[in-house]
Formats: structure tokens, sequence, C-alpha cells
């Protein structure tokens, strides 16, 4: 008998800024929310705006557990891929922000 499938809803992007150099995206996870699977072009910052923690879905099925911190940021290089879901009772939300280009 195969797992039965989960429906999740989608987290909430709102794209704040995009101009030739980075685009900013607020995230908003209400428990039970993602993402949807997805890669990324650019090397990005996230700026947690509350504390949480995320489910992440990587390739080959693998998932792993990573916990924000409201405040507290991280980079990322490009290419990363995965499915970032709230799987707990608190929503959480952070600030993405992508770097298109050097400016120069």
């Amino acid at each position: 008998m195969s797992e039965p499938l989960r429906c999740r809803i989608p987290a909430t992007a709102t794209v704040q800024a995009d101009d030739a150099i980075a685009r900013v995206t607020r995230w908003d996870f209400p428990p039970g929310a993602e993402t949807g699977w997805h890669r990324h072009g650019w090397a990005y910052l996230v700026v947690p705006v509350t504390d949480g923690t995320m489910t992440l879905e990587e390739p080959g099925g693998a998932t792993r557990q990573a916990s924000i911190t409201a405040g507290v940021s991280y980079t990322r290089p490009p290419g990363v891929e995965h499915n970032v879901i709230n799987e707990g009772t608190v929503p959480f939300s952070f600030v993405e922000i992508e770097f298109k280009a050097h400016p120069g």
C-alpha cells in the first residue's frame, strides 16, 4: 500500500523589491505551508523575521530540520534545491535576498 498524498498550503511570497541587482522576498509560513520544490539560480541571504523550525526536503528523498532565529542571517550559494515546509504549530517568516548581479 502506498503512502497517502499530503496536500500542503503554499507559503506566501511577497516580493518587496526587484531590480537588476537583487530580488527581496518576504516568505510567511503558517503551519502546514510549503514553498514547493525549487532551485535557487542566484546566491541568497536569509534574514529570519521570527524564530521557527523548518523541514527541508532535499533531492534524493532526504529531509532535515533547520531552526531559524529572528535577526540571525545566513547565506547559501546558487544551485540549492529544496522544498521548505512548516510542519510545526507556530507560523514563521523570513526575508530572502537573492543577488542577481554585482554592482559596478
